[in-house]
């Protein structure tokens, strides 16, 4: 099976993240705006989803939120219980109340039933190597700062981050299915 990331970004920066965790898991990005019928069934399919959003004052946007509320409609049916789940998340300040955003998707995860992967990249000082890596210092999910100037629309530790929890929930994803 393989895993989809669903995400909504108004100005690119969790698109960007969403990129990311794509290029690390071999997962299929889905836009939350425009769901099809053919996006519910490759997320219905799934074995894991890991969802992202922008944080907007403190919590999620309310496209990410309709998209929660229609995919709740498989509660009932526990047609999502036993995936595997994760988040991220961006927001202009590096704290920003993004620790809020990825509660609220971990408890719709626990909802659904899902099992939450989260985030184990460590970064400097703690592991010199790894500089720029997990920058804010978050492990519930992923989360990135917004840089507040030049041309990146994120910065390659936050990418790489992104890209890293792509690999570990492919590889949670091989472990879960044997």
């Amino acid at each position: 099976m393989t895993g989809c990331i669903v995400t909504f970004s108004a100005d690119g920066h969790t698109r960007a993240m969403a990129d990311a965790i794509a290029r690390g898991s071999g997962g299929l990005v889905l836009d939350v705006t425009k769901p099809t019928e053919r996006d519910w069934q490759k997320l219905d399919q799934a074995s894991a989803i890991v969802m992202g959003a922008p944080t907007y004052m403190g919590g999620l946007p309310s496209p990410f939120v309709k998209f929660i509320e229609t995919a709740a409609s498989r509660w009932d049916t526990a047609q999502w219980r036993d995936k595997l789940a994760g988040g991220f998340t961006t927001a202009l300040h590096p704290a920003g109340d993004k620790l809020n955003a990825l509660i609220s998707l971990f408890i719709f995860a626990s909802k659904m039933g899902m099992v939450w992967i989260s985030n184990t990249e460590t970064g400097a000082p703690v592991v010199p190597e790894n500089e720029g890596i997990n920058t804010d210092g978050s492990w519930v999910g992923v989360t990135a700062s917004v840089p507040k100037s030049g041309t990146k629309i994120l910065s390659e530790g936050d990418l790489e981050t992104a890209r890293r929890y792509g690999m570990r929930m492919r590889a949670a994803i091989a472990r879960w299915e044997k």
